[in-house]
């Protein structure tokens, strides 16, 4: 098993490897313990969508903030509607989503920025949190992946857009694939695995299932993603990959599917603080 990137801190879980890519980026995930809320999203739900009782979930929000030394007016969030769509966002669109999902940019389940001291954040109970990072240019991104994200190359999408649009070089961009659920515990059907196989080459494709039983497979939407990140041209070793599933960690993490869909929010956050 390759070495796990995410180091559990306060609240949170960080890419400690990332610091030492550059000492003012911040990314990583929250865990599901140090907040306020009560049973079921007890105790650090993040998610606006869940109803939670709203002061707790903004008093959440504002730990975090603490935690991570970022303000909530810094935040940028996303919808989040499982689709493919990316928008480069700056400091004008600071504080959508972070207090209300009304606010959330709509459509979207990708955001970057060349900005400093904007913090991207995304939640999450079982599908894949994506990171992005670019070293020379100071990009920083996010994408929500759940297997509809996935089979839309989400993962991709933001490799092309960075390439083309932003002009920066596959070799300097990093990835890490956070906390999701894992192959152990995500069961799916023909109709996903179809659209996989519209997204992923033979070759690739093999690696991320195997049959438990007639029509239906056990999916490694991680190994997925890996797999679209692969054939976008990012190098291997600047992939990194959680060995954390969400499902089979009650402890650390929220699960949509593990709970039966009564569930808090993880959120993902990324920025890149002034030197």
């Amino acid at each position: 098993m390759k070495k796990e990137p995410f180091l559990p801190r306060e609240s949170v879980m960080i890419i400690e490897s990332w610091t030492s890519l550059h000492r003012n980026v911040v990314a990583g995930i929250t865990t599901r313990d140090g907040g306020v809320s009560k049973e079921p999203y007890h105790s650090m739900n993040l998610g606006l969508h869940v109803h939670d009782n709203l002061d707790d979930l903004i008093r959440n929000r504002k730990i975090l903030g603490d935690i991570i030394e970022a303000a909530l007016r810094t935040w940028i969030c996303g919808e989040q509607i499982h689709g493919d769509k990316i928008v480069k966002v700056t400091q004008k669109d600071m504080g959508k989503g972070s207090l209300q999902m009304e606010t959330a940019i709509k459509g979207v389940d990708g955001l970057y920025t060349n900005e400093r001291n904007i913090f991207l954040m995304a939640a999450y109970a079982d599908c894949v949190p994506l990171y992005f990072f670019s070293k020379t240019q100071n990009v920083i991104g996010v994408a929500h992946a759940g297997w509809r994200g996935t089979v839309a190359n989400i993962a991709g999408k933001m490799i092309d857009k960075w390439t083309k649009d932003e002009n920066i070089s596959i070799q300097d961009i990093f990835v890490c694939i956070g906390p999701s659920v894992g192959k152990c515990c995500y069961i799916v059907d023909n109709h996903v695995i179809d659209q996989l196989a519209n997204c992923l080459d033979d070759k690739s494709i093999c690696n991320v299932y195997d049959s438990v039983a007639d029509g239906k497979y056990s999916l490694d939407l991680k190994q997925a993603n890996f797999e679209l990140l692969k054939n976008a041209g990012v190098l291997l070793d600047h992939i990194e990959v959680s060995n954390y599933c969400t499902s089979c960690n009650p402890n650390l993490f929220f699960s949509y599917r593990r709970d039966q869909g009564k569930t808090g929010r993880m959120l993902s956050f990324i920025g890149l603080k002034d030197a």
